[in-house]
């Protein structure tokens, strides 16, 4: 594509040299730069772009879009000048890669707990009606069947725009993703076309980024003030957010609630640790999903697949069929008849649903053993928080490690300590190796308990001194039932 041509999307302040110059790809990483490819500085939170021009260059760059000239400019190089370069390289992405979004129907949904159950249930909806979909999440990307790994909720905005560009050149009807508040305020999803968004509910995390949680907010908030009119809103009621973040956006707003008058309104009729029996705007389903939080999900599910035009009775149908996410929720029976459950829970207000959900089914029946760790070089706050929660509704509780990164373990775990009073001390063991912490939940189990594994999920590495070491929790705790 011609460099007037994609530099059309944004606005320029100036330019040097020819823009009708053909450009092979585009770059915001000097590393992967090849011939012809146009190269955007960005100013990162960790690096700023604008240091590696001349890196691109002698690799191959033919242009530069920056927001100030570099100290000496090549002759055989086109340097375009805009006033902000974050701005600027979502909407360059969208014009190279075709508009991508234009072609397809795409959904976001935003907010701190659910996202990944929401997305995910929504791409395998949309393929069991016999559609081909994308899918982009914490967990995996897909273009319908294929599987393409992921580092991050939701990718940079140059691979995101490639992503959502092959989806669309390979016939997908429907895209679902995951708006990290990370992406809106760095703005990775800017140049993109949503036809609806979805907000699950909004609890402390990524503190160590935003710094505030009105920041949080406003940054997931700005994702619903950028829908169109032609878009749905669809927010949780329940949550004391949920109408905060639709009070400005120019889309249609639906809401879902477990509690209250909604346009998609639900409630749990019977629970165990094999399912639920829900109403669902007065019509009964049976489900293979555990907890009230996931009622909601649910619920999130079935009002956005109506929201696009589906049927309610074949949405209900579907919604019986679906299975977990992996690592949300997962319950594995040991043969000595205790429970051990692995979620992904990795905020205050994550592991709280969960334990909610445990304590919902057991109604005084069994005693919860939680083992949980925080991740290092995140969001130091909610450490003692986590411990905090797990002693509130744990008889016993495990502190180990998590991810953690480039902190020592038994730092993390001291953060974690300094939350608890000695009376709640009594409750709790702390070991570093957290494959001999799963090993120690399980020797303290009886029949009828429930163990809990929190933090990792689907995860299965742990990321020590910036080296990601093979860990499985729901291996290791298969492994302990084999020998048991």
């Amino acid at each position: 594509m011609k460099l007037e041509e994609i530099i059309r999307s944004v606005t320029v302040c100036e330019t040097k040299g020819a823009t009708d110059i053909e450009i092979t790809g585009i770059q915001m990483d000097s590393r992967l730069v090849e011939t012809g490819h146009l190269f955007v500085a960005v100013k990162g939170t960790q690096t700023d772009g604008h240091a590696y021009i001349e890196k691109a260059i002698e690799k191959g760059a033919a242009a530069v879009v920056c927001e100030t000239y570099p100290e000496t400019l090549h002759e055989n190089v086109t340097y375009v000048k805009v006033a902000d370069t974050e701005d600027a390289v979502g909407r360059l992405a969208t014009t190279f890669y075709g508009d991508p979004t234009s072609k397809l129907d795409l959904v976001g949904v935003t907010g701190t707990n659910g996202k990944t159950t929401i997305a995910t249930l929504l791409y395998k909806m949309f393929r069991s009606f016999g559609y081909k979909v994308g899918l982009l999440s914490t967990v995996c990307n897909y273009i319908d069947d294929e599987a393409i790994p992921t580092d991050h909720t939701t990718p940079d905005p140059i691979t995101l725009n490639r992503l959502l560009g092959r989806m669309a050149d390979e016939g997908c009807k429907y895209a679902f993703m995951e708006v990290s508040s990370h992406s809106i305020a760095q703005k990775r999803i800017g140049g993109l076309k949503f036809v609806g968004g979805i907000f699950t509910n909004i609890t402390r995390d990524h503190l160590d980024y935003h710094k505030t949680f009105e920041n949080y907010l406003k940054a997931k908030k700005a994702f619903f003030d950028g829908l169109p009119k032609s878009a749905f809103a669809l927010t949780n009621a329940d949550d004391r957010n949920g109408m905060v973040m639709v009070q400005n956006t120019k889309a249609k707003v639906a809401t879902y609630s477990l509690r209250t008058l909604a346009d998609f309104k639900g409630k749990v009729l019977e629970d165990g640790f094999e399912g639920m029996l829900l109403d669902i705007n007065n019509r009964e389903v049976n489900v293979q999903f555990i907890g009230r939080f996931n009622a909601s999900n649910l619920l999130a599910v079935y009002g956005a697949c109506c929201l696009l035009g589906k049927q309610p009775e074949d949405v209900l149908v579907k919604l019986s069929t679906m299975r977990p996410v992996a690592g949300r929720f997962d319950a594995l029976r040991s043969p000595r008849n205790y429970t051990a459950i692995v979620d992904y829970a990795h905020t205050p207000d994550a592991l709280v649903n969960v334990l909610n959900a445990i304590h919902e089914v057991l109604r005084g029946n069994g005693r919860v053993i939680t083992v949980v760790g925080a991740g290092g070089n995140r969001d130091k706050g909610k450490r003692p928080l986590m411990a905090q929660e797990s002693v509130k509704q744990s008889d016993k509780v495990v502190i180990t490690s998590d991810n953690p990164r480039f902190e020592e373990p038994q730092d993390i775990i001291n953060d974690m300590l300094a939350g608890l009073t000695k009376e709640d001390m009594k409750k709790v063991i702390s070991i570093v190796d957290r494959k001999e912490a799963i090993r120690t939940a399980c020797m303290l189990a009886q029949p009828g308990d429930v163990i809990l594994v929190a933090g990792k999920g689907h995860e299965n590495y742990q990321e020590v001194k910036g080296v990601k070491h093979h860990f499985d929790d729901k291996e290791i705790l298969k492994e302990i039932f084999d020998n048991e």
